[in-house]
């Protein structure tokens, strides 16, 4: 694992666009989705991806605010998680 990877975490409301919208954002950039899953729980859309910031010009801190923003924009809410910081949440 890099040491620019992150977890984003979608959960919200299913409706058209959020897959779209969030993978944009993304794109633009220039950060790959470098794993996704997603299901839906009850009707609530649940999304994770580990995504690779290494090719980004933007800060994680920069990305976790846009990312907020945007969630809020869908009507979900988005949270940006370094991978190492993650992976000590959640530890067995």
């Amino acid at each position: 694992m890099n040491d620019m990877n992150a977890i984003i975490t979608v959960v919200g409301s299913d409706k058209v666009g959020i897959i779209a919208g969030v993978s944009a954002f993304l794109a633009e950039r220039g950060i790959n989705i470098e794993d996704i899953s997603q299901t839906i729980l009850s009707g609530n859309f649940v999304m994770m991806m580990m995504v690779d910031l290494s090719k980004s010009a933007a800060a994680l801190d920069e990305v976790k605010k846009e990312l907020a923003a945007l969630g809020e924009s869908m009507g979900v809410s988005i949270s940006l998680m370094h991978e190492k910081v993650f992976s000590a949440m959640h530890r067995i």
